[in-house]
């Protein structure tokens, strides 16, 4: 049998690992086109906050998009997935996270239409950031999930 110091020793061990395991961030799939200099600059922003990324650069993103089932009216310039979950377009960290928190009913996915300046990855230096808002698609018409400034939220 362990001493106790040991037992205790690896309790304390446990207790402080879990937390640190609850706070890792989940790993999210995106493809990109092989061209496109914003999404790189998108998935060092996950990377940066602590998202696992596995970067998949294909040759034309659509097939993708089809097989996720994104909305065409929600399209921008890469897509991704997260626990289910689809990304379209340069989704800030915060908002994935509150996502994967909250799970909310009906909601399959978060998009950010088009390419507001300042999002994660379109950041133009001289340039004030767009305020934008990340949308939710799923069940039902699609709806504000977060309202940004640049990569923080409003």
């Amino acid at each position: 049998m362990p001493p106790r110091r040991q037992l205790i020793a690896a309790g304390l061990a446990g207790l402080v690992a879990a937390p640190l395991r609850a706070r890792s961030a989940s790993p999210v799939s995106v493809w990109r086109d092989p061209n496109c200099g914003c999404c790189t600059g998108w998935v060092d922003h996950l990377r940066a906050e602590g998202f696992a990324v596995q970067d998949q650069v294909v040759p034309s993103v659509a097939p993708m998009r089809r097989r996720l089932g994104t909305p065409a009216d929600l399209l921008s310039c890469h897509a991704g997935q997260v626990e289910g979950f689809v990304l379209e377009g340069h989704v800030p960290a915060a908002a994935i996270r509150r996502l994967l928190a909250e799970r909310p009913a009906g909601v399959r996915g978060l998009a950010v239409p088009a390419m507001p300046v300042g999002s994660p990855g379109m950041e133009v230096p001289g340039q004030a950031p767009d305020t934008y808002d990340v949308i939710a698609f799923g069940d039902g018409p699609h709806r504000p999930f977060m309202r940004f400034v640049g990569s923080r939220p409003a």
